[in-house]
């Protein structure tokens, strides 16, 4: 499993097994974030099947599930309270990992310019930046 460091609280990779879930315990994490819907491909673990594990591995668990390139502003809001209210650090994924690195960004927006929150996607490995006009109309309020 390839898990990208945003910083010391949050860290984002593509959809992990649910074999990894151990794994992702064992390296600190307190709480993971599923921004992935159910279905997306016939494959993927469901988020139940996810968030028993997690919890078999003392980890919180928080679905939230958006569709790529269709963030809601609530959805946004959801995952800064889901966020804010988790044990750190938290785990995130998706599919690629690019919708839970979004999320966090544009939860952030308010906390961090949209430079900083893009470089720091950027730096782990996630191109975040065609949200760059959303961060800043997120920061502005």
């Amino acid at each position: 499993m390839d898990i990208h460091s945003i910083n010391a609280q949050f860290s984002a990779a593509p959809q992990p097994e649910i074999a990894d879930i151990a794994q992702i315990a064992a390296a600190g994490f307190k709480s993971v974030i599923c921004a992935r819907p159910d279905g997306e491909t016939p494959d993927q673990p469901t988020a139940a099947d996810m968030e028993r594990a997690a919890q078999k591995a003392g980890l919180q668990f928080h679905w939230l599930p958006v569709v790529p390139k269709a963030i809601s502003d609530e959805q946004v809001a959801q995952f800064g309270t889901a966020f804010a209210a988790l044990p750190k650090p938290v785990f995130g994924y998706c599919r690629t990992g690019n919708r839970a690195v979004t999320l966090w960004a544009l939860s952030h927006a308010r906390q961090q310019s949209a430079d900083a929150l893009i470089k720091a996607a950027a730096d782990a490995g996630f191109d975040i930046a065609g949200t760059r006009d959303r961060l800043l109309a997120l920061g502005a309020k």
